[in-house]
């Protein structure tokens, strides 16, 4: 009967297009929702002061961080849950979701000792201004306390993905971000009617991490009563060490890949900073484009989760035509999204960023940043898409080199060096340059996937028929 369920999987039978849509767009759409919350975070946040909204830009690289140990776990667990169903191995199948739940929790737990004793030194050696230091402090001490909810929301999530019932993640994604969205002017601004008192900044902590927890428990419900292939019990808890192993191996590098994301961003805080006159403000602006390009990002993302497990499970199914025709619809998703944001970041920066409470100075910075550092667009979209036979087939690694060249080799060192010149505007010339290469390097890796496993499974078919 297992079997029966496994080989009827719509990962095996559907369409390749019509998979790939069915998948995505729920965590497209989910995704969005939480853009569109992160994006309501800053806009109600600038109602307090630009002080605040710089507190949230430097207190990313943590938040980036906790969501990148929950993703490498959930993707290093997905990518083993994948394969295995795609093998029809149920006994795997349930070992792989155990033992990603007992990395969660180490995960978790380091994160609540940071938000204890790490998260207000974390902003004094970034800022010397004492609200912004003051704010954030109390912002990322709630978030990393309480991380527990997003680390149960994300690898909920991946186990429907990985079984192809992405649409339930949609309900987790959107409710906890209406929620969110919600609560956020009630524990910002306060209800003195309802005894509710002004929070600032940690009440917009409060509405996040309550908007997360929601979404946690929709995730535990969705898994227990809507998907069948996965089975919990106390007993796949207990750690395997060729389990872990596997799930790391995958997991690491995505992992590796958030961590790059927030050096790059504590690094490119710190530049924007140096700037005498304009360091809080370019650094605010930094952190509204973080905000705004994830409309565009998101929807990308969205298809490369679908796309992680679509590969995966084809390739453990040794179906290659599969995985070729995903890659392909994959792509030009990816392409026609971010010529689309392209447009809107290029013709509408005003509006964009009018959503913020601008000062002139703001605004002016504002503009320039939008309208170069979408010129990456198009080739993070390429890349992105391609990327996802990396962590499906797993090789990791190669995600990790590529993001190392987009975020660190090339980003940082070039800001550095345009910072040189004085200019704050020239700085954003930093990140096409860097995706170029990004780009190349991405290329290059593919065509090695290409050549040393995908071409192969057609070669078996070809041997057989």
């Amino acid at each position: 009967m297992a079997a029966n369920t496994l080989d009827n999987n719509k990962m095996r039978t559907m369409p390749v297009g019509k998979l790939l849509f069915n998948m995505a767009l729920p965590l497209a759409l989910s995704m969005l929702v939480q853009a569109l919350y992160n994006v309501v975070d800053s806009i109600y946040v600038s109602r307090i002061s630009e002080s605040a909204v710089t507190a949230l830009s430097l207190a990313f690289p943590i938040q980036n961080l906790i969501i990148g140990f929950a993703t490498g776990i959930g993707v290093g667990m997905n990518s083993i849950l994948s394969k295995s169903l795609g093998e029809n191995n149920r006994q795997r199948v349930n070992v792989a979701a155990g033992n990603g739940i007992f990395l969660m929790l180490i995960a978790v737990a380091i994160f609540m000792v940071f938000g204890f004793v790490g998260a207000r030194p974390f902003f004094a050696i970034q800022s010397s201004v004492e609200e912004t230091v003051r704010g954030g402090g109390d912002y990322l001490t709630i978030c990393c306390i309480f991380s527990l909810g997003i680390f149960v929301e994300v690898l909920g999530e991946r186990m429907l993905q990985a079984s192809g019932r992405t649409i339930y993640t949609l309900f987790t994604q959107g409710t906890g971000a209406v929620v969110n969205i919600i609560l956020d002017p009630v524990f910002i601004f306060g209800v003195p009617a309802l005894g509710i008192p002004a929070f600032g900044m940690a009440g917009a902590a409060i509405a996040t991490v309550i908007g997360q927890w929601i979404a946690a428990i929709l995730a535990i419900i969705f898994n227990l009563t809507r998907n069948p292939e996965v089975q919990f019990a106390l007993k796949y808890i207990h750690p395997d060490p060729k389990v872990l192993s596997k799930i790391l191996s995958v997991g690491i590098p995505s992992i590796i890949m958030m961590a790059i994301g927030s050096i790059m961003t504590f690094s490119m805080n710190g530049i924007f900073q140096s700037f005498k006159d304009y360091g809080e403000t370019a650094t605010g602006v930094f952190g509204v484009y973080f905000k705004l390009q994830s409309f565009v990002f998101m929807p990308i993302f969205g298809i490369n989760n679908a796309s992680v497990s679509i590969i995966a499970y084809n390739y453990g199914a040794r179906l290659p035509a599969r995985i070729t025709k995903n890659l392909k619809f994959a792509m030009a998703a990816a392409l026609t999204i971010m010529l689309l944001g392209l447009a809107v970041f290029q013709l509408f920066p005003t509006v964009l960023l009018g959503l913020f409470e601008p000062t002139d100075d703001f605004l002016r910075l504002g503009i320039s940043a939008l309208r170069l550092v979408s010129l990456s667009f198009p080739l993070a979209g390429v890349s992105i898409a391609l990327s996802a036979t990396f962590q499906a087939m797993g090789v990791g690694i190669y995600s990790t080199v590529t993001s190392l060249c987009r975020q660190l080799f090339v980003l940082v060192p070039v800001a550095y060096l345009l910072s040189l010149s004085g200019n704050v505007e020239l700085v954003w010339w930093a990140f096409p340059m860097a995706e170029l290469v990004s780009l190349t390097v991405t290329l290059i890796f593919f065509r090695r996937i290409h050549r040393n496993k995908i071409k192969p499974l057609y070669e078996r078919q070809e041997a057989v028929v």
